[in-house]
């Protein structure tokens, strides 16, 4: 995580917001840190967060609360995987795929 800090604040200080998920038994879901939500539907949340793009996957999901001002969202639903999708994560799957495929 020390290397995500790194990347996105280049002084090293602790201006970054905190960023917190708390889940309750799977069915409730608590993140702050939200700095947009890019879209949702009742099987995946994309959360656009401080510490990077988060997906939320699941079965039934519902917005439970929204509050843009503090970055707070709570999910409600069956939640059955969250995933941070970092760039360089995505640029080593492409890499692998296009020697896979020459």
């Amino acid at each position: 995580m020390s290397l995500y800090y790194d990347q996105h604040n280049p002084s090293g200080g602790s201006s970054v917001p905190e960023h917190n998920v708390m889940m309750k038994g799977r069915k409730l879901l608590d993140i702050s840190g939200v700095k947009q939500v890019e879209s949702f539907d009742n099987e995946e949340f994309l959360l656009d967060t401080v510490m990077g793009m988060l997906a939320v996957r699941g079965e039934n999901l519902q917005m439970k609360n929204l509050d843009v001002e503090k970055g707070v969202v709570s999910i409600k639903g069956r939640v059955l995987d969250l995933v941070y999708l970092d760039e360089q994560q995505g640029e080593k799957a492409k890499g692998f795929f296009s020697k896979l495929f020459k």
